[in-house]
């Protein structure tokens, strides 16, 4: 994953973004009828069951918005809440609870959908060694949020982007001319470009698996829709060589299948490209 300080300065990129195309010259509804010297109180109003996400980069938009607004948080990232529930209230300007209302509820309404789904992942693997991870399938623009819900719902991080670790996939090793050559191809600019990155696998069949075992370096071997049998072979062929990833098309039902299967982690695009926003609402007070 990319450091702290990056992931900052994509939430901030994604915060200023965000409010440029919401408010662009001026939030003109609020400034028609509000005046600038009013101040107000909203509360964050749960209105359907989940894992509450967002909090903290609510806290973000307000303070990017106006740095006096007041939150007083009740529930923290992470926490389950039902209908009916109070997350924060937020107090100050009028005008620039408004001018934040729409993003902070566009984010925290996906970032929630994304942090219940992933703990109902998480739920689903209890008992076994696999952890759930997310993938790139995010939303353009949004992606720093939706792998911080990931992680607010008890999962965890693949990398970030194409730059943060190399994965050579099947279009990658056959335009290459092969698993072997494409993983020495790499080795080869890693080290002439003075970059420490991963290297990920992908296999297609127990063919490649051996192919990807003969060749040094490789940290982790993605199992790619593989059955459940055909999963086994592949991760007794692996011992403790490297790691182990399944992914292709695993969902509720299968999640678990593959779990026993004994692989290191699952990746899952359903963590962020399937889900339902959750129902929440700012309401004056």
């Amino acid at each position: 994953m990319i450091s702290d300080i990056q992931f900052k300065n994509e939430l901030d990129i994604l915060i200023q973004n965000a409010i440029r195309e919401d408010v662009g010259p001026g939030d003109y509804s609020s400034l028609a009828c509000i005046p600038a010297t009013a101040n107000g109180k909203a509360k964050l109003l749960v209105k359907e069951d989940g894992i509450i996400g967002g909090v903290d980069f609510a806290k973000m938009i307000f303070e990017y918005v106006d740095p006096n607004l007041k939150i007083e948080t009740f529930i923290e990232d992470g926490t389950p809440v039902k209908k009916g529930d109070v997350v924060f209230h937020v107090s100050g300007s009028s005008q620039s609870i408004l001018k934040s209302e729409r993003v902070v509820l566009n984010s925290m309404q996906r970032m929630s959908a994304i942090a219940t789904k992933t703990k109902e992942y998480v739920r689903l693997l209890e008992g076994t060694k696999t952890k759930i991870l997310d993938t790139r399938k995010t939303t353009p623009g949004f992606r720093a949020c939706e792998k911080w819900a990931v992680k607010i719902g008890g999962g965890e991080n693949h990398r970030f982007a194409l730059y943060d670790m190399i994965m050579l996939k099947d279009n990658h090793n056959d335009f290459a001319g092969g698993i072997t050559l494409a993983v020495a191809k790499t080795k080869a600019f890693l080290k002439e470009n003075n970059l420490d990155l991963k290297i990920i696998v992908e296999a297609r069949n127990l063919d490649e698996i051996k192919e990807i075992l003969e060749s040094e370096g490789v940290f982790r071997i993605l199992i790619d829709n593989f059955n459940y049998d055909d999963t086994k072979k592949a991760v007794a062929l692996i011992g403790d060589k490297c790691q182990t990833e399944s992914s292709g098309n695993i969902n509720e039902n299968t999640i678990r299948h593959y779990a026993e299967c004994g692989v290191d982690y699952i990746s899952s695009g359903a963590l962020t490209h399937s889900i339902y926003n959750m129902d929440l609402s700012l309401k004056a007070i």
